[in-house]
């Protein structure tokens, strides 16, 4: 019959082997989001860290100030809370600057990824992986301060103004199909040709996507004005993370992106950075 010391013995060696295998778990089993990071540290740039391209300099309201390291800006924002997604601290963020272009290029990256307005394309799936969408473009109603249509505040009250866009993009349809103007959409060859017209006053609006829209109206025209944004249809441009070709840590960002999408984090940071922040209020 064992003794009571033996008793004891056993009870603890088993209580060991227990702790050793809890220790063992995997993240899905109970660990922690900084055990998923450390899992596959080999797969990042730098184990340890998570190293996020952007391009140089960054824009509002994408990156205020030029500076991604303050976590202010849409996609600054929406890449500390993907770091956070992968286990990682706001301290283990590395940033990098990137050509645009050279971000899409085929070959090895600097970046675990990189995000600066990259819609997604069959083309540039060639050359990079990307994430999961993590913005949808929105269709954009800008004018000038000196326009009559710079006092709308709804999709009502841009009804009798001459409107225009570029003939055959989704910003013309969505002046058929969401303003539905009482004059017909001035069509344009180019956003060069639309801006021009604007400028001239020949109309009162143009419809563009989102990005373009805050180009228009801080980089090409003086006295440039953002209406608002017309309500989403989903029709617009997808936005993804940018990976090296064949990345281990494709799946894994875009469960990430997934997850943000599925909480409400993506459509609040939206709101935060690109509606509110960027005076682009959705009209209705």
């Amino acid at each position: 019959m064992p003794t009571l010391r033996t008793k004891l013995a056993a009870i603890a060696g088993l209580a060991a082997l227990t702790f050793a295998l809890a220790a063992c778990q995997s993240p899905a089993a109970g660990g922690t989001p900084t055990d998923a990071a450390t899992d596959n540290s080999a797969d990042y740039v730098t184990p340890g860290k998570i190293t996020i391209g952007t391009s140089e300099p960054a824009y509002f309201p994408w990156i205020i100030d030029d500076k991604p390291e303050s976590g202010k800006g849409f996609e600054s924002a929406v890449a500390y809370a993907v770091a956070k997604q992968l286990g990682f601290d706001k301290s283990d963020v590395v940033w990098v600057r990137d050509d645009f272009n050279a971000s899409i290029a085929p070959g090895p990256k600097d970046f675990d990824f990189n995000l600066q307005q990259f819609s997604i394309t069959d083309d540039r799936k060639k050359n990079v992986d990307f994430s999961s969408p993590y913005y949808v473009t929105t269709q954009v109603v800008v004018t000038t301060k000196s326009s009559a249509a710079a006092g709308a505040k709804s999709i009502a009250d841009l009804k009798d103004f001459a409107i225009g866009a570029a003939v055959g993009t989704t910003s013309f349809d969505a002046i058929e199909k969401q303003i539905k103007p009482s004059n017909e959409a001035q069509a344009f060859n180019t956003n060069d040709d639309a801006v021009a017209a604007l400028q001239a006053g020949q109309v009162d609006a143009l419809v563009v996507d989102l990005p373009t829209a805050f180009y228009i109206t801080t980089a090409q025209i003086d006295n440039g004005l953002i209406v608002g944004q017309l309500p989403a249809t989903g029709d617009g441009d997808q936005f993804g993370l940018v990976l090296a070709k064949g990345s281990p840590l494709t799946a894994d960002v875009t469960k990430a992106v997934d997850a943000l999408k599925a909480d409400g984090t993506l459509d609040q940071l939206a709101q935060k950075w690109l509606s509110e922040s960027a005076d682009a209020p959705v009209l209705k």
